[in-house]
């Protein structure tokens, strides 16, 4: 299990524990609804910011990764060349004795 999902799944925990002992306890409606709204407020805020933490790991993974790809992508350029370089060195060699 992900990382991710455990802590989606502590914090809907968390949330419904909060909402239900919220429910229960002896407070008048209006100051129950008030105080569920806060919490609500409070925990969307969270989720926002870890949202945003995974998006932002996510969006310097995927950098990385073609930072990576640009690289090995010039390797082999760079090889191919390489090759290329030394198979026409050879064939001018080669023309050069006849």
């Amino acid at each position: 299990m992900s990382t991710g999902k455990v802590l989606l799944g502590v914090m809907a925990g968390a949330a419904a524990g909060a909402v239900l002992g919220i429910l229960f306890a002896p407070d008048k409606g209006s100051a129950t609804r008030k105080k569920i709204m806060d919490m609500t407020d409070d925990y969307a805020g969270n989720l926002k910011e870890k949202i945003t933490e995974v998006i932002n790991t996510i969006t310097e993974k995927v950098g990385n990764v073609s930072d990576s790809a640009k690289d090995l992508a010039e390797e082999g350029a760079s090889g191919v060349r390489e090759v290329k370089n030394t198979i026409k060195n050879s064939v001018d060699e080669k023309v050069s004795y006849q």
